[in-house]
């Protein structure tokens, strides 16, 4: 068990959230579902309060507890992809169904949880000591929707 896992706050999609969660990423899991013991604010007797999951290595869970509070891009998860068919792949899932689009690399998908899906060389080209071809990488990757490895490449590299 990790000492800090991420707790994510649904309204009533938590079991759905963690299904599709653990069908996107590799060896994703449902761990314990805890429920209602009586109606509470988040829902009824019976119902799911919260669904441990784990993606990735990593330990989530899922809440039911209400309307109150929404997610938002403030808080996001940052995926580091080794070719742009794994960043694809994830995009495409991610933005199903109702997801939506920013700049960046960055995606909502449709539960209104924000992923960065980013190749993971782009760290090194913005953080390059050639401050030419960090600004190069930075221009490129301000200019796109979803993130294209060979695109900024070249722009980090010059050519």
């Amino acid at each position: 068990m990790q000492k800090i896992s991420t707790c994510l706050w649904f309204d009533g999609q938590a079991e759905a959230a963690a299904h599709f969660y653990v069908s996107v990423f590799k060896d994703g899991k449902i761990g314990p579902v805890m429920r209602w013991l009586e109606d509470g604010p988040g829902g009824r007797k019976g119902d799911v309060l919260m669904v441990s999951f784990e993606i990735e290595g990593r330990e989530f869970h899922a809440l039911n507890a209400g309307p109150d509070f929404k997610p938002t891009p403030g808080v996001s998860f940052i995926v580091d992809c080794h070719d742009q068919d794994e960043l694809d792949r994830l995009w495409g899932q991610l933005g199903a169904d109702g997801g939506a689009a920013m700049a960046c690399g960055w995606i909502t998908d449709r539960f209104g949880v924000t992923w960065q899906i980013v190749p993971d060389v782009l760290t090194g080209y913005l953080a390059d000591p050639d401050p030419v071809k960090a600004q190069r990488a930075m221009k490129a990757m301000m200019g796109m929707v979803k993130l294209d490895f060979a695109a900024l490449k070249q722009a980090h590299d010059g050519a």
